[in-house]
């Protein structure tokens, strides 16, 4: 499961070289049991939606970035599209409701 999330710090590096598109940030936790609930759904998007970058922030490791996203409850998920937040879900969040705001970020911006 690791081997395809990428730390935040690494991607923030990138950002600075290259245009992203489309990403999605899961902050959780370890001990957190409603994350753990979610991580089969992101997965699953994940194996979908190759061209968007899945990012998974530990909030007891990466508190500053926690608190720059205001991350107050857990989990929390928000897409991205070129660093401009287009949703944001905190608690469990269904499968659908996610991969609308992945559909939303994806379309043309004159959409």
């Amino acid at each position: 499961m690791r081997g395809r999330w990428k730390r935040l710090c690494d991607a923030l590096c990138y950002v600075a070289t290259h245009t992203m598109t489309v990403r999605v940030l899961d902050f959780h936790a370890d001990w957190c049991g409603p994350c753990k609930k979610q991580d089969p759904i992101l997965e699953e998007l994940m194996a979908e939606y190759g061209d968007v970058e899945f990012q998974k922030i530990d909030v007891d490791d990466e508190q500053e970035i926690a608190n720059q996203y205001q991350v107050r409850s857990l989990p929390t998920v928000v897409v991205e599209r070129d660093g401009d937040i287009v949703d944001r879900f905190v608690g469990f969040t269904q499968r659908e409701d996610i991969e609308a705001a992945l559909q939303q970020a994806a379309a043309p911006a004159d959409a």
